[in-house]
C-alpha cells in the first residue's frame, strides 16, 4: 500500500475492514498537523500529547462503531474532534467560559446576566433562536466557515486547513454567509437587537 497516493477515504475504508497498517498510516499522514494544530492552543506540551491521544482513540472507536461517514473529509473531522477535546479542556480548567444548556456558542453566556432582568432574557434568548435558524438556513459551506469563525473563533487559516480550502476561498465564504445572514435577516423581518 502506497502512503503518499492512497486517500484518506480509501485507508479509512481499508481500517473498517481490518486493515490495522491503515490506521498506521493515516495517524502518521496527519499527526503533525493535528499535533501542531492542538499545540498553537494549549501551549504545552504535555497537555497537546494527551489530548492528541485521546483524538486518536475517538477516532479509532467511532470508527470501529462504524459511526463514521464524513464521506472523504477524514482531516477536518479529526480538526473537528480535537478543537472539541481541546475546548472540553479549557472547561475543566475553568479557563474558559463555561456555556450552560448547549453545546453551540452563545455570546450572551460570557457577558454578566445579573442585570438582565426577566424581559430581556426573554429576548436575548429569542434573538439566540432566530440567529440559530438564520445560520442553519446558509449553505452548508457558509454554515461551517462562519461556525468555526464566529463561534470556535478560528483563524481563516486555521478554517483553510480544516476544510482543505484556499484562505482566500475561506475568506469569500465567510463574506457570502454575511451577505447571506443579512438577506435572511430581512426576508425572515426579524430585528436581532437585545
Amino acid at each position: 500500500m502506497r502512503s503518499i497516493k492512497t486517500t484518506d477515504a480509501v485507508l479509512v475504508s481499508n481500517y473498517i475492514d481490518g486493515n490495522e497498517k491503515a490506521l498506521e498510516i493515516l495517524i502518521q499522514k496527519h499527526q503533525q498537523r493535528v499535533f501542531s494544530f492542538i499545540m498553537s492552543k494549549v501551549f504545552d506540551k504535555e497537555i497537546a500529547n494527551d489530548i492528541f491521544q485521546d483524538t486518536f482513540i475517538k477516532v479509532i472507536k467511532t470508527l470501529k462503531r462504524g459511526a463514521y461517514n464524513e464521506e472523504g473529509k477524514f482531516l477536518p473531522w479529526i480538526m473537528r474532534i480535537s478543537h472539541n477535546l481541546i475546548i472540553d479542556h479549557f472547561r475543566k480548567s475553568n479557563r474558559m467560559p463555561t456555556f450552560q444548556n448547549t453545546d453551540e456558542f452563545d455570546i450572551f453566556s460570557v457577558i454578566s446576566d445579573d442585570v438582565l432582568n426577566a424581559e430581556k432574557q426573554m429576548i436575548k434568548e429569542q434573538i439566540c433562536e432566530d440567529l440559530r435558524g438564520l445560520v442553519e438556513e446558509l449553505p452548508e459551506d457558509q454554515k461551517d466557515v462562519l461556525i468555526m469563525r464566529m463561534y470556535k473563533d478560528m483563524s481563516f487559516k486555521e478554517i483553510s486547513e480544516c476544510t482543505d480550502v484556499s484562505i482566500n476561498t475561506a475568506l469569500g465564504r465567510m463574506r457570502y454567509a454575511l451577505i447571506n445572514l443579512r438577506k435572511l435577516i430581512d426576508v425572515h423581518n426579524l430585528i436581532l437587537v437585545n
